[in-house]
């Protein structure tokens, strides 16, 4: 009866994965798919304490309440500009807990194990570890404590397949039998060194989809340790895992035009082209805008698409965005919002910002459903976005952002940006939007510069 009630509430709780996983695509049902999904893993935890095989609950009481101490200040005190970090640190939890169990099996078991767990726990192990020192090599990119920008050297990529070469023969072995524990926490030692040498090379830009990338590995881990301690819903919920982070980073990739290869070993970012796209180019001059005269152009825009990026997050300016929106909208302009698939630092990043000011839903266009009505807005407000607006993307084929979908912003009738001054994105080049005739910047900190722009208009009235 017990083993029935643990099976029943696996299944549960698969249908509670699958159904929150459902629910996180799209915007105004993602709240209900996180409390899907929340739901889905108390029935497993559950489920999972009434089986037989569990004779002492000391350790679990305590696993339980170490991780509500470091779990809840995570969830709660973490600010939506470090939630990718925060999800590479969770992301080693996840895998290391994988690594961890692959080696109590493999030392409890290793004369006895079947064919088969034996696959499975060495899958486990290489992934976890490759996953734990990938994890905390992004984390350090995106919190920069580690260089944002790729760190290369001459015939890096030949050694970083030389190595997952050997990897691969040592866990073939490891499969076989052979070479005993040596062999085996040998393998361990090596995935963490591939996981180091494989994120090491790969810039700022590209660490979203690498940390997506990252989360399917850490899901496929968890499904090998399905299989190698015989955990139904350790299997269904890594193969979901393992496979939505798969698919969300082809579509990461699959938005800036650029392939799993060009990421991975591209070194995206580690220097800026020649010619006029280059940072700091000398030549070109940016024209300044007082928060007056931008503040009367909006006032007086009949059609306003506001387009947010990383710098409205860092300055948590999405409460002030819809305050400047309500005031447009009260003098009749009607306002929109722009959102680029990798605006920010993981895909949704604005979306989430913006829903957090209470910005309705119906105001918020994707890409592809805004850009072909660009051209007949008065004013495009881009805030503290950088290489998605950035025209060189389809002018000019030496920038390394060539041929990356972007927001159409320049045929906009006229272009404010607020920025805080002329720094390069994560591509390391200049932003040719800003120096073209229709655009004018409104440098400071983006908070700031909103409640100056509602004063103005609020004095117009």
């Amino acid at each position: 009866m017990r083993e029935l009630f643990v099976q029943a509430s696996y299944l549960l709780a698969s249908v509670f994965f699958i159904l929150g996983l459902k629910s996180l695509s799209r915007a105004e049902t993602a709240s209900r798919g996180v409390t899907l999904a929340a739901t889905g893993m108390l029935v497993a935890i559950v489920g999972t304490l009434m089986q037989q095989v569990i004779i002492d609950y000391r350790w679990i009481a305590l696993g339980l309440t170490v991780g509500t101490v470091i779990g809840v200040p995570l969830g709660t005190r973490v600010p939506m500009t470090a939630m990718p970090q925060r999800i590479a640190i969770a992301l080693t939890f996840g895998a290391l807990a994988a690594t961890l169990v692959g080696i109590a099996e493999f030392h409890d078991h290793a004369d006895t194990m079947a064919f088969g767990q034996r696959i499975a726990v060495a899958f486990e192990v290489v992934l976890g570890a490759l996953t734990v020192a990938g994890s905390f090599v992004a984390f350090g990119k995106l919190q920069e404590i580690l260089p944002g920008r790729p760190l290369t050297y001459r015939g890096q990529n030949a050694v970083n397949f030389a190595l997952l070469g050997v990897l691969v023969l040592m866990l073939g072995a490891v499969v076989a039998g052979v070479g005993g524990p040596m062999l085996f926490y040998g393998l361990i030692a090596l995935a963490f060194l591939a996981g180091v040498m494989l994120v090491m090379p790969i810039g700022g830009a590209d660490m979203p989809v690498v940390v997506a990338l990252l989360n399917s590995y850490s899901g496929l881990a968890s499904a090998a340790t399905g299989f190698a301690i015989s955990n139904n819903v350790l299997i269904v919920s890594g193969a979901l895992d393992g496979t939505s982070g798969f698919l969300l980073s082809m579509l990461m990739s699959k938005a800036m035009n650029r392939s799993f290869a060009n990421v991975l070993f591209g070194a995206f970012g580690s220097q800026a082209p020649g010619g006029a796209a280059a940072a700091g180019s000398s030549d070109l001059v940016a024209t300044a805008i007082s928060a007056e005269d931008a503040a009367v152009q909006l006032a007086y825009a009949s059609n306003v698409v506001v387009v947010p990026g990383y710098g409205m997050a860092v300055a948590q300016a999405q409460h002030q965005v819809r305050e400047l929106a309500e005031l447009i909208e009260k003098r009749g302009g009607e306002v929109r919002y722009a959102i680029h698939p990798v605006a920010g630092r993981m895909p949704g990043h604005m979306n989430v910002l913006l829903a957090e000011a209470n910005i309705p839903y119906d105001k918020l266009y994707d890409m592809d459903e805004i850009n072909g009505d660009l051209s007949r807005a008065d004013v495009a407000l881009i805030i503290g976005a950088n290489d998605v607006v950035n025209p060189a993307a389809r002018t000019d084929p030496t920038s390394p952002i060539y041929g990356m979908p972007i927001l159409n912003v320049d045929e906009a009738k006229s272009v404010i940006v607020l920025k805080r001054g002329m720094s390069v994105g994560f591509a390391g080049i200049d932003n040719m939007l800003f120096y073209q005739p229709r655009t004018r910047m409104l440098f400071g900190d983006a908070k700031a510069s909103l409640v100056k722009l509602v004063t103005e208009i609020k004095a117009l009235s």
